[in-house]
């Protein structure tokens, strides 16, 4: 059942008067229709994310010109060229091939989209992203360089499901620590490699225990998802 306006207003009012300075709110409005989408821009919020680009795209036309889309899931390389002409960041780049993509297709636009490097630090096989030694090795080799319309603004990652509170925040911080890594070998003194996103409805507390600045919450802010949209 679709929640109010005003239901949606409360919801992110209480949502970011629990988050610490410093940390950002990515609403994720993905199977919300526009409207809960216009409700909470109305309220203020510019960051949204979106895990399909073809649902993406449609609210992209519908919406404020002004909101700045997040792509928070498994980047698939044929539909980048999509989202090239007007998404913000890319959240879930695993692998140096999608980060060529994303290069080709922004500079069809002369447009420089952010990405994060996805992160596998969860227990659970089915979730996506670079093993630790493996960022680092695509790093090392150094072609990313190379790439002159993507700048990579920093990590993602999203813990295992468990009840297991101290397993979620050592997965969060290796996440953390791997950033701090990054940063001091390959981005010392660049500012635009800041983003660690990491948490979600559930969990985003624990996350920013550990060291996230920016958090993914959808359900706490929008209500249950509707996945037969």
């Amino acid at each position: 059942m679709e929640i109010t306006e005003k239901e949606i207003l409360e919801r992110l009012v209480e949502t970011r008067n629990r988050l610490p300075q410093g940390v950002q709110l990515v609403a994720v409005s993905k199977t919300h229709p526009a409207s809960a989408v216009l409700a909470a821009y109305k309220a203020g919020q510019r960051l949204f994310g979106e895990n399909k680009v073809q649902e993406m795209t449609l609210k992209h036309n519908e919406l404020p010109a002004d909101i700045e889309w997040h792509f928070i899931g498994h980047v698939q390389k044929n539909k980048i060229k999509l989202m090239a002409p007007y998404v913000s960041v890319i959240q879930g780049i695993d692998d140096f091939e999608a980060l060529a993509e994303v290069d080709r297709q922004a500079a069809r636009y002369g447009r420089t989209i952010k990405c994060l490097l996805q992160i596998h630090v969860a227990s659970e096989e089915s979730k996506f992203g670079f093993t630790p030694q493996g960022v680092m090795d695509m790093l090392a080799d150094g072609k990313w360089k190379d790439l002159s319309h993507v700048q990579i603004a920093g990590v993602m990652g999203m813990a295992t499901n468990t009840d297991n509170e101290a397993q979620v925040i050592s997965e969060f911080e290796t996440l953390v620590s791997l950033f701090h890594r990054i940063k001091d070998s390959y981005f010392a003194g660049c500012s635009g490699f800041s983003i660690i996103s990491a948490g979600m409805s559930d969990d985003h507390s624990l996350a920013i225990r550990a060291g996230s600045n920016m958090v993914r919450i959808g359900s706490a802010i929008f209500g249950a998802r509707d996945y037969s949209l």
